[in-house]
């Protein structure tokens, strides 16, 4: 057998290969330096990258993963597909049975439609949007990430301004802002999309304010707009209902993917009956977009999650991590900041505007084998046992231990 590649020496031909040598989300260039590029292994709450090293996973794969890698009732599920057939000449029964099983549990669903990734959905469920409504525009958060689609890409490169002129923003939690870019179209208005929370990269996360959600729900009915809601991130991790069921909001359209499948690609919109016929007159479409193995993993996650109360779980091990590194900055004399859910969460440091601290200290994490993210958002899941949170928080210690040493306490 041959002796694997390390790191460092798939990066070198990588770059012969593919531009830059990574691109996208999972480009580790632009992260904290030392961050490994290549991964080989994952098992339950941890990942083992190309030179051998182990981390407790606190990113999740960027929140796809919700069980834990190779959860053995998913993975038996995807197996069994597998061994049937995956990318047939048409959808598997389990496609129905997918369907079933979401417009059972979701409040707000009354059919589905699948495909693959995120901007997929949140694509398609706009597409819903102008054909029920024979409108144009769409209201969105200012700065808030929709997918990789030319119409929201974070990036303006290859794209041109005819692909965003349908788009106003307005202020998350800003119900006034939103009305006022909703009367800047007045009458033109297709869609308002929404994420669950505000969990823009690089600034610390904002929680919904209940009177904003139940604020936009109400704009997008006077104004007979659809209202999106981009469950993508935050989808099955929340609340298995929607994450906007708590606060008595319903969408018209909601967009999943990452962690409905745990791991394998797949996802869906979910729409009301209003908006059943306006979704069949719709051309969206794709080779994979009905490959029965994704299908099956998504029907045994979801059902897992629900057996176990997987939100639940994630909470449970978000609040000991969260109230962990709390008392750890507190005790080497950081001042910092925790946002977001303890499902999703995410750690500033006070005044830190070039992020210089956060990027030492996840830094050092990564050398005490915690991969966590200096800029971007964790993710939590149901693998997370307290002695996983508790290992993790051994490695954080000894950051912040490093980071005074290497910048003194605030």
């Amino acid at each position: 057998m041959s002796e694997r590649a390390s790191d460092a020496e798939l990066r070198d031909r990588a770059a012969k290969v593919v531009p830059g040598g990574m691109y996208g989300h999972l480009n580790a260039a632009i992260f904290a330096p030392g961050y490994p590029q290549f991964f080989v292994r994952g098992d339950g709450c941890r990942q083992w990258d190309a030179d051998g090293r182990e981390y407790v996973d606190l990113m999740c794969s960027w929140g796809p993963v919700i069980l834990g890698h190779r959860h053995p009732r998913v993975e038996r599920a995807a197996a069994a597909q597998q061994a049937a057939g995956d990318c047939l000449n048409g959808p598997g029964p389990v496609m129905v049975e997918l369907a079933e099983l979401m417009v059972d549990l979701i409040p707000s669903a009354d059919w589905v439609m699948f495909s693959k990734n995120g901007t997929d959905a949140t694509t398609q469920a706009l597409m819903v949007a102008r054909a029920a409504t024979g409108r144009t525009k769409v209201l969105v958060a200012h700065g808030a990430y929709h997918g990789a689609d030319p119409w929201c890409t974070p990036s303006l490169a290859g794209t041109t301004p005819n692909e965003r002129a349908d788009l106003i923003e307005y202020p998350y939690n800003d119900l006034a802002g939103a009305q006022a870019a909703a009367a800047q179209a007045e009458g033109d208005v297709a869609a308002i999309i929404v994420t669950p929370f505000k969990h823009d990269s690089f600034e610390d996360q904002e929680a919904v304010d209940p009177a904003f959600a139940q604020g936009v729900r109400a704009l997008a009915d006077r104004i007979g707009a659809a209202l999106v809601i981009d469950d993508v991130r935050a989808g099955f991790r929340l609340d298995l209902r929607g994450s906007w069921e708590p606060f008595g909001v319903r969408p018209d359209l909601t967009a999943w993917s990452k962690a409905m499948a745990n791991g394998y690609a797949i996802a869906a919109v979910t729409g009301t009956d209003a908006l059943r016929g306006p979704a069949q007159t719709l051309y969206s479409t794709g080779s994979f977009w009905f490959s029965a193995v994704a299908m099956a993993a998504a029907k045994a996650t979801i059902e897992t999650l629900r057996d176990v109360d997987g939100p639940a779980l994630m909470e449970r091990a978000g609040t000991r991590l969260r109230e962990g590194l709390a008392a750890q900055a507190a005790s080497h004399g950081f001042v910092v900041k925790q946002t977001g859910p303890v499902q999703i969460p995410w750690l500033s440091f006070e005044g830190d505007t070039t992020l210089e601290k956060g990027m030492y200290w996840s830094g050092a994490c990564l050398k005490e084998g915690v991969y966590l993210h200096p800029w971007h958002n964790w993710f939590l899941s149901a693998a997370h046992t307290d002695a996983d949170i508790d290992r993790a928080l051994a490695g954080t210690d000894a950051a912040f231990a490093a980071l005074r040493a290497e910048f003194g306490a605030d």
